[in-house]
């Protein structure tokens, strides 16, 4: 019985680790405006580039740029929790916060 157990751990720690190489490669973004701006992430939460388009420039509209890219920032790291608590669900079963 122990020997099936720490079999079925090291087959879930092999999968941790490829879930984590896929991680390093990952690459999501998020927009905001209709793509005025587009924030993109790496898959260790790292904001990588942020592309402004040059019509919201506007030195009297920077509340407007600043709100746009929270929200652009925000979603891709929504879309990257959610594909982190997907992917790790599929390995675990479900035993997160167990």
């Amino acid at each position: 019985m122990t020997k099936k157990v720490f079999r079925e751990a090291r087959k879930m720690q092999q999968k941790l680790s490829r879930v984590e190489e896929e991680l390093g490669t990952l690459e999501v973004t998020g927009s905001a405006g209709g793509g005025a701006v587009v924030a993109t992430m790496d898959g260790t939460q790292r904001l990588q580039k942020i592309v402004i388009s040059p019509e919201l420039v506007n030195p009297e509209e920077t509340e407007i740029l600043e709100d746009l890219v929270l929200i652009a920032v925000n979603e891709a790291i929504e879309k990257l929790q959610r594909f982190t608590s997907e992917r790790l669900a599929q390995i675990t079963g479900g035993l997160q916060g167990v």
